[in-house]
């Protein structure tokens, strides 16, 4: 069998074919390692299409790990994935991402109010277009209601885009920026 990659054309017309049996008794340096039977590189090639085949996978095989050698070696590194954010503990709002920026305030109530009593619904607006930023919030009379709300619309289409609805975070408070002197906090020096 020939080796992939080489020519037929190579192969020398004085030189003649051996066969199975002369390859038993052919100069020993010059037989395959693996298969006795296979002398190199004077045999001429071979047209069994399983052999063919197998040697066409083994070297897309080891192409493939070249490649990943060559490419796992590298200067840069991916960050780590980011640390999986602790859920919310349940409560009766909701926070709603992957709004559409025409989605309305009413829009958002009405699609929440089928799994209960919706109290308040508030899409997040730009401030001077006017349009959606693409969340909101949602808020049920009851804890129970808020789960049926995130199980009957998270994932689900609202407008056109699939929406993601969660226990909303409970606000860290927030305290006032220090005033220095004047009541934009900005000092003056005379």
């Amino acid at each position: 069998m020939a080796l992939l990659g080489q020519n037929p054309a190579q192969f020398s017309p004085s030189r003649p074919n051996i066969n199975s049996e002369q390859a038993q008794t052919a100069n020993p340096s010059r037989r395959n390692k693996r298969n006795p039977l296979i002398v190199a590189p004077h045999s001429p090639p071979s047209t069994d299409p399983s052999i063919l085949m197998a040697a066409v996978a083994s070297r897309a095989g080891a192409a493939r790990a070249g490649f990943r050698r060559m490419f796992s070696v590298s200067a840069f590194s991916p960050p780590p994935p980011p640390a999986a954010r602790p859920a919310a503990e349940p409560c009766n709002n909701l926070f709603v991402s992957g709004l559409n920026k025409r989605t309305t305030t009413d829009g958002l109530r009405e699609a929440f109010s089928k799994f209960g009593q919706v109290t308040e619904a508030r899409v997040i607006t730009d401030r001077i277009s006017g349009y959606s930023r693409g969340f909101g919030f949602v808020k049920y009379a009851t804890v129970e209601e808020a789960g049926e709300g995130i199980k009957g619309m998270d994932g689900k289409f609202l407008d056109g885009w699939v929406i993601f609805a969660e226990y909303a975070k409970q606000r860290e408070a927030q305290q006032p920026p220090q005033s220095a002197g004047t009541p934009s906090g900005y000092q003056y020096s005379s």
